[in-house]
């Protein structure tokens, strides 16, 4: 059991139900779960862990599927907090648990260009910058010009792009240092206009993927030259089902819950989408999602 000091401001809570804090609506307990009310709360709550204590950092819970049988270990949620937020001339301050989206509509009331499509991004900040998140042939780390992540033993270290491997929806950090804000730096635009394309943005998403129905965002990385989703939907595969789990015929890189699906059945869903693409086309699907905990 690890014992924790009374200097904590967030609130620890153990036996905690994840699926109440990831898109899909699936996924069994954590042992331990915390949501830190400061980036110096947070510090202070991670100098008290041991070392060897496995972690999982939550933002809004998309692009993760956690397991049946729960995560055994701690869990850090940032949604709706680590929110502060500044926009200074043309650079956005952000700590990790701002909305994608809200960050989005502010940069655009500031008559700033460059961050719209974040508006696209189901997520927080610090998930988009630890996956180099994008959309509309954009990524997150295009704007980053610095960032400040936190270690094990709760010291800040401000860094550059330049310390990071960035690539296609990876980003390689550190050892042990998670991201707790970043700054962005975009141009001037013309407000309306920016306010504008988040309009066309979202419309255009609600109405080409399933956002009405429990999901995690692509399931699937594009392979080079290619989309995912048309090598599953050419197939055949939209509608193709494993349980509560089902390629959604909206668009068929995406798995949605029809509301009984557990998580093992969206696994093996993913599994199967898999092993088909792979047979059919000789292509081997990378999954987007990360996969986390135990099975039950």
């Amino acid at each position: 059991m690890v014992a924790l000091s009374q200097q904590l401001q967030g609130e620890v809570r153990l036996d905690e139900p994840l699926s109440k804090y990831t898109s899909w609506r699936v996924g069994g307990n954590a042992q331990r779960f915390y949501r830190p009310t400061s980036v110096q709360d947070l510090a202070t709550f991670l100098a008290q862990l041991p070392v060897s204590e496995p972690l999982l950092w939550l933002g809004l819970g998309s692009n993760l599927l956690v397991r049946d049988g729960g995560f055994v270990g701690t869990v850090i949620s940032t949604a709706g907090t680590l929110q502060d937020f500044e926009i200074t001339d043309q650079s956005i301050y952000s700590e990790v648990g701002v909305y994608c989206g809200k960050l989005a509509k502010q940069a655009a009331r500031s008559g700033l260009s460059g961050a719209a499509f974040l508006a696209g991004i189901p997520g927080t900040l610090g998930g988009a910058l630890a996956m180099n998140a994008g959309a509309h042939q954009a990524e997150t780390w295009d704007l980053v010009s610095e960032v400040t992540t936190v270690d094990r033993q709760g010291t800040l270290h401000q860094r550059n792009p330049a310390e990071f491997k960035v690539s296609y929806r990876h980003v390689q950090i550190p050892a042990d240092e998670w991201f707790v804000s970043a700054t962005l730096t975009l141009v001037d635009g013309d407000k309306a206009s920016e306010q504008e394309e988040i309009k066309t943005l979202l419309k255009k998403r609600n109405v080409s993927q399933p956002t009405n129905q429990p999901c995690a965002g692509s399931v699937f990385r594009n392979p080079e030259n290619d989309f995912a989703g048309r090598l599953i939907e050419s197939n055949g595969l939209k509608g193709l089902n494993v349980g509560g789990a089902r390629v959604s015929e909206k668009h068929a890189n995406f798995i949605v819950n029809d509301g009984t699906a557990t998580a093992a059945d969206i696994e093996s869903l993913i599994l199967l989408v898999q092993q088909k693409i792979e047979l059919l086309e000789g292509v081997k699907l990378q999954p987007e999602v990360h996969i986390v905990g135990e099975r039950a």
